[in-house]
């Protein structure tokens, strides 16, 4: 009778997994009524695997696009992909991210990673809080900037992440369907470079009259 009742709430815990995308911190398990000693008794029953301190997830995950992009929403729910990650995301780049960009608030305390390779972007307010979307990977909501975001921050760090890079953005985004210009244009006066970005959105809409 004990051997079922503790099955039984295994075959629970599994279930909540299944039903949060497959993936859980421990302070989630927990909040969810899993204790600590059923976490445990699914690692060593092989029904969860620990990614790394603090976050589990099923054997069995369910298949998505860019797992490592959940990794990084599960340990830092208050980040957002930006830069090239972003770009990445939305189709507008042929590069393949040596890292995962991730954008914070300034003076956010940043947790340790063991995996995948991350590189932290501290944002003011004014920056940060524009331009968020949330994609669903599979149950698990991943903080994204938007293409007209990225692009702009991209062309603002373009010191850092190489003007090339941004200029490939801006030109793979006008070549799409739906493109927003007044949004890309608006915020590139927030954020004070509409005079860089300028020319070069004169120039490459030019090119595809």
């Amino acid at each position: 009778m004990a051997r079922e009742k503790s099955e039984s709430i295994r075959n629970k815990a599994i279930k909540i997994f299944e039903k949060r995308g497959g993936m859980l911190k421990t302070s989630e398990a927990i909040s969810e009524g899993i204790h600590p000693r059923i976490l445990y008794e699914l690692l060593e029953a092989g029904h969860i695997m620990q990614i790394q301190r603090g976050l589990y997830a099923l054997i069995n995950l369910p298949d998505m696009n860019d797992p490592d992009f959940v990794i990084v929403a599960k340990k830092v729910p208050v980040g957002v992909i930006c830069l090239v990650s972003a770009l990445y995301y939305h189709h507008l780049t042929v590069q393949i991210p040596k890292w995962i960009d991730i954008a914070v608030p300034q003076k956010y305390r940043v947790p340790v990673l063991d995996n995948p390779p991350v590189r932290f972007h501290w944002l003011s307010d004014s920056v940060f809080y524009s331009g968020i979307e949330m994609h669903d990977f599979n149950g698990i909501e991943v903080r994204i900037f938007s293409p007209e975001k990225t692009i702009v921050d991209c062309f603002r760090l373009r010191k850092k992440i190489g003007m090339d890079i941004a200029i490939e953005g801006l030109k793979m985004y006008l070549q799409q369907k739906k493109i927003n210009l007044p949004l890309i244009r608006k915020l590139a006066q927030e954020s004070r470079i509409i005079q860089v970005i300028e020319p070069y959105i004169a120039a490459l809409t030019h090119d595809q009259s």
